[in-house]
């Protein structure tokens, strides 16, 4: 197995950042423990947001796209570091948060992230002598990216 955090301490990186990987991925130490890198995962992935991460691990990129939820990263998956839950369980408790550079934060009317939201999570407040601030539902927002890869700025992440 492969100590990710003395790897990070070596590269300048004290504390390891926290791998966004694929939907429905065991816990962080078992994935680790689990999953054989074989990249069967990244393959099947319609949307192609699915990278090969530190340690060759995979790990997503929404700035490459959105994840769909399709779960064809996890049928692909025949070490099953990725197990969808019989259940209609959530992928992953992630979420969008929107940064200080937003454009609307500046003063400049932007929206594009709303329009690519799906779920209808980001709404956008208004406010007096400026352009309205989007805040974002956690109960709606599923996390899938869809506004990362839009945000002209990207201030956009999924934590």
């Amino acid at each position: 197995m492969v100590d990710l955090a003395r790897r990070g301490f070596f590269r300048g990186r004290p504390r390891p950042r926290v791998e966004l990987r694929p939907p429905w991925a065991l816990p962080e130490d078992a994935f680790i423990d689990r999953c054989t890198r074989c990249s069967d995962c990244l393959t099947a992935c319609p949307q192609k947001i699915l990278i090969v991460g530190d340690g060759g691990y995979p790990t997503i990129d929404f700035k490459l796209g959105e994840c769909t939820f399709c779960s064809d990263c996890v049928s692909a998956c025949q070490p099953k570091a990725l197990l969808r839950p019989d259940t209609e369980q959530s992928a992953w408790t992630y979420k969008a948060a929107i940064g200080e550079d937003c454009l609307p934060h500046q003063g400049v009317e932007c929206r594009v992230c709303s329009d690519f939201c799906d779920a209808r999570a980001i709404r956008f407040a208004p406010r007096l002598g400026g352009s309205p601030l989007p805040d974002i539902d956690p109960e709606k927002c599923t996390g899938c990216g869809a506004c990362v890869a839009a945000c002209p700025v990207v201030t956009i992440s999924i934590r």
